[in-house]
């Protein structure tokens, strides 16, 4: 009997156990495919707003809870870039409405697909011109749908949260490949098979307490998301990717971010069936990894963020920006005269670029590197050899997208990444020298000793 009683104990401590495993999840999809005509980003040689939707788009909602701890919120959305300004008003109206998400306890991430809506703040310069007063009606309207679509998707997660068991683990893809090929007339965007690559795709599945309900799959995958240049309305691979994974799991919600992929192209592209074929790649390498043993992931959950100033190069002279609103390239043109009229309003052209850097800390068993902006490979290759490659998960295109973030082997080699790419974000000009050491030491400050490679 004794021996029956404490049986019967037992069994009610694992029962308790797994009806609380120590996190509440709960997850959301919410389309955000506009119904009205409007451009799209990603490329400046489109002259028309879209022309069909060949794929509907979504922003989609993890939000985690460890034991009282305050609710994280994880946000992919099918965008090219979605900017600070964005973030910063869907956390004001999350606080107004009730839901207030701390600024280090939301992570936003762009898949970067380049067959989306353009939005107020990100590649302004894209087209070398104004945009017509109604196209710029619709770009503004649609980044007033998209904030509130963000803050919907948000809500209905948090909504939805239950007792749930957190796991990981990582895998590979084969299709980004570095598309940044030095050749005798000079670096080209063309295949570079011996260039340095990420391959890691790395998984986060959240499940019901008991098991029996997947409640999301988060992912990542260091490449480019423009295997198509179509002007037309459509996710890429990584629309691909979700929808492959909601079709396989329904009632799930799949979440796809993009590491550090700003010089990776998919390999081959430029053809609809190979979207097909990467997507699907990597829906399939998701579905093998959560079908399989993952490590658990425990709290708490410990976030933080850091800004940092990145420096740029001197900036030009005033006579410089005049000659080269006579450029004959319409591009450095169009850029040199928006930078002219702030001096000649007065104002000063910024010598600097903000730049938020945030960590996740799961307890001692993951952590995430979130960097805003179009960050090339070299930083996350870096930073898992700094931060335990086993446990440390980099992610780029997070929280805002200014600009290229090349690391100090691009901007030395030059090229698109390094500098070109500067004039279409409308910054003044490249970076200095030295950047990469500057987010490698701010990132440094708020990782954790655990994290640390002695």
């Amino acid at each position: 009997m004794r021996r029956f009683l404490l049986l019967i104990l037992w069994c009610k401590v694992v029962t308790l156990f797994a009806a609380d495993p120590g996190w509440r999840a709960g997850a959301a999809d919410v389309d955000i495919t506009p119904d009205y005509p409007v451009r799209l980003s990603g490329y400046g040689s489109r002259t028309s707003e879209y022309e069909k939707i060949a794929q509907r788009l979504h922003a989609n909602a993890l939000v985690i809870q460890w034991a009282d701890e305050p609710p994280a919120c994880i946000v992919t959305v099918d965008n090219c870039g979605v900017p600070f300004a964005l973030r910063a008003e869907v956390l004001k109206r999350l606080s107004a409405a009730g839901t207030p998400v701390a600024d280090e306890r939301l992570s936003l991430h762009s898949t970067h697909t380049h067959c989306a809506p353009m939005l107020r703040g990100v590649l302004p310069f894209l087209f070398g011109k104004d945009l017509t007063t109604d196209e710029q009606q619709r770009v503004d309207r649609y980044t007033e749908d998209l904030t509130k679509w963000i803050v919907e998707a948000i809500t209905q997660a948090w909504n939805k949260r239950q007792p749930s068991r957190l796991d990981w683990a990582t895998g590979k893809a084969y299709f980004g490949l570095n598309r940044r090929l030095q050749e005798t007339n000079g670096l080209q965007n063309a295949p570079n098979f011996n260039g340095p690559v990420d391959r890691a795709v790395p998984v986060l599945r959240v499940k019901s307490a008991d098991g029996s309900q997947l409640i999301a799959t988060y992912a990542s995958y260091a490449c480019h998301c423009t295997t198509i240049g179509i002007n037309e309305i459509h996710g890429d691979w990584a629309g691909i990717a979700h929808q492959e994974m909601e079709l396989r799991f329904p009632g799930s919600v799949a979440l796809i971010a993009i590491g550090c992929g700003a010089d990776q192209n998919p390999y081959p592209r430029r053809e609809i069936r190979f979207v097909q074929d990467h997507g699907i790649a990597l829906a399939k390498e998701i579905t093998r990894l959560i079908n399989e043993p993952m490590k658990p992931v425990r709290g708490p959950l410990a976030c933080a963020t850091k800004e940092i100033m990145l420096p740029f190069d001197p900036l030009p002279t005033l006579e410089e920006w005049k000659a080269r609103t006579k450029d004959k390239n319409k591009h450095v043109a169009y850029h040199a005269q928006k930078h002219l009229s702030i001096l000649e309003r007065g104002e000063k052209i910024p010598s600097v670029l903000p730049y938020m850097l945030q960590t996740w800390h799961y307890g001692d068993d993951l952590l995430i590197i979130n960097l805003p902006g179009e960050v090339v490979v070299d930083y996350s290759l870096r930073f898992k050899s700094a931060y335990d490659a086993g446990r440390t998960w980099v992610n780029s295109y997070t929280n805002d997208v200014p600009c290229y973030i090349p690391s100090q082997r691009v901007w030395e080699e030059g090229g698109y990444e390094a500098a070109g790419a500067m004039v279409y974000y409308g910054r003044p000009t490249r970076f200095a020298s030295g950047i990469e050491n500057i987010i490698a030491s701010g990132l440094h400050e708020i990782v954790k000793a655990g994290f640390k490679v002695k």
